[in-house]
């Protein structure tokens, strides 16, 4: 058994019969998306009262669909500068790695002005702030707030890599 395993059965076993079944519910639940260390996000969402599941659903997404998109036949084509990097003999490869660094600085930069919510103000006035919140399957809001998925983008790259191909 190890560390990780004997630390999940250890808190398993200190939780009330109802949330232990939603616990190991919620493990299976990351495991089934793809998740490492289902137990450790779990653990988290259960005794933090995070909504990590809906966090790493979204920072799952991006990976696929804003960051790892760029590998598709004809993404990098598409871009005329790109294009012309191509044609003039450019390696297919590299342009993916430079378009999925920026990417993925983008996505970071967003998640990391998105969760500091406090609007700069010229004149003292107050503004409004914003935030992300998870919903449940019906599009109600849960009241639970997804903050700091910046410090969580870099794991929860599917390729297990941490973004180590394209960031260095």
């Amino acid at each position: 058994m190890t560390n990780e395993q004997s630390a999940w059965d250890q808190w398993l076993a200190g939780l009330p019969t109802q949330q232990r079944a939603a616990a190991i519910a919620l493990r299976d639940r990351f495991a089934q998306v793809g998740a490492d260390g289902p137990e450790e996000w779990a653990m988290s969402e259960v005794s933090e009262d995070i909504p990590q599941l809906a966090g790493f659903l979204l920072l799952r997404r991006l990976w696929d669909e804003v960051l790892d998109g760029w590998g598709s036949p004809g993404a990098v084509e598409n871009v005329p500068a790109a294009a012309r990097l191509l044609a003039a003999g450019a390696e297919r490869d590299d342009i993916v790695l430079t378009m999925q660094a920026a990417a993925f600085e983008a996505v970071f930069g967003t998640l990391l002005v998105i969760d500091d919510s406090s609007a700069t103000t010229p004149d003292d006035q107050p503004y409004p702030g914003w935030s992300l919140h998870e919903t449940d399957s019906t599009d109600q809001d849960t009241g639970r707030r997804l903050g700091g998925l910046y410090e969580s983008l870099r794991i929860s790259d599917p390729s297990g890599r941490e973004g180590q191909d394209f960031l260095g």
